[in-house]
């Protein structure tokens, strides 16, 4: 193993670990506080299994190569627009907080928008590298059909997920050298669209107002972002300690989640948080680097497109919990609780450790 290859290996482990002990932390206190009969350990349990599945599936695409999950990503892409479509078959879908977004698994739940975030932009990358030209026909062509997974992710409703896939096709687009014409006013207009329509629905209208003005609703909506600002800013310099954090004594709900973040910097402080961020950046570096000495453009294109996507999770995750950004479902990677984006993360991870090693094998 190289020597990128290590230091990647090395934050994506500090950030688990670290992650680990949060989970548990966070959870054991809401079983106590709450005397609820349940095991202290099983959600660190269940993270770890999650954590070893996803390690397991990262390693058979290690093995299997970048190359031929490009080939295969249509097949793929698929299989994953039929899950989606069962989402909304009745009895199918685990409705959480009015979302058809999990289907449950010998168990286990199973989101499949979190594989459609990485198989979109395969098959556009699959199809770039095939195209000696790119004409308008053809690049219409390909976005009716990645279109399709797209839109069934929006009805779930998830326009998180949606907002970060378009945000991937943009930066596609550039880095494969599309014509601005055929995508940039087109993409502004979709844009200008899909933010009308949205705001016309009832719960993104009510997430905007929450962000303006959490304290109109500190006894729904804006409960949660209220207090995790509470935590982060009671935390200081240095934190509350270890183990000290008062918010995940039944004041911040779901805090092993979305707003995991919030605990840590309380128990962490602004230090901590600071080494949080430092980690994800030199994930970013890394990354990219891969990305830029990439010896195909297939390559340069998918790593490049994997860096981003965990980057700009972290990016949203962490300004949501500050408060810097609207209310919205989504793990910070590596470190909240969180079985099928950990797997697909870890499987993020280990393709980027693919076209390293691909990269020093052909130089």
């Amino acid at each position: 193993m190289n020597k990128t290859s290590i230091i990647l290996v090395l934050s994506v482990a500090l950030i688990f670990s670290i992650g680990l002990l949060m989970v548990f932390n966070t959870t054991a206190a809401e079983i106590i506080d709450r005397d609820l009969d349940v095991n202290t350990h099983s959600a660190l349990l269940k993270q770890v299994v999650f954590g070893v599945f996803g390690m397991g599936v990262g390693f058979t695409a290690y093995q299997l190569g970048y190359e031929r999950l490009l080939r295969w990503s249509v097949p793929l892409l698929a299989i994953i627009t039929v899950l989606l479509i069962a989402l909304f078959i009745p009895g199918v879908a685990q409705t959480i907080n009015g979302a058809k977004r999990w289907l449950n698994i010998f168990g286990f739940s199973f989101q499949p928008s979190e594989c459609a975030k990485i198989l979109i932009p395969a098959v556009f990358i699959q199809w770039a590298v095939k195209q000696k030209e790119i004409n308008f026909l053809s690049f219409f062509k390909v976005l009716c059909c990645l279109a399709v997974p797209l839109a069934l992710i929006l009805l779930e409703p998830d326009n998180g997920t949606t907002a970060i896939i378009v945000c991937l096709m943009a930066i596609l687009f550039m880095l494969a050298k599309i014509k601005w014409r055929y995508w940039a006013l087109p993409g502004l207009i979709l844009v200008a669209v899909a933010g009308t329509v949205a705001f016309q629905m009832p719960h993104v209208r009510t997430r905007l107002q929450v962000f303006l003005h959490p304290e109109a609703d500190l006894r729904g909506k804006g409960h949660q972002p209220h207090q995790a600002k509470i935590a982060a800013g009671s935390g200081g310099l240095f934190g509350r300690g270890l183990g000290e954090s008062i918010q995940k004594l039944n004041y911040l709900p779901e805090a092993r989640s979305d707003y995991i973040a919030a605990i840590y910097a309380e128990e962490a402080g602004f230090v901590g948080m600071l080494v949080l961020i430092g980690l994800y950046c030199t994930f970013g570096f890394v990354g990219f680097s891969i990305a830029l000495e990439a010896q195909q453009k297939g390559a340069f294109l998918l790593a490049a497109m994997l860096t981003f996507l965990i980057s700009i999770q972290a990016f949203l995750n962490l300004g949501i919990v500050s408060g810097l950004l609207p209310s919205k479902g989504m793990t910070l990677p590596f470190f909240s609780q969180g079985g099928t984006s950990l797997m697909i993360n870890l499987g993020a991870m280990f393709l980027l450790l693919d076209i390293s090693r691909k990269r020093y094998a052909k130089a």
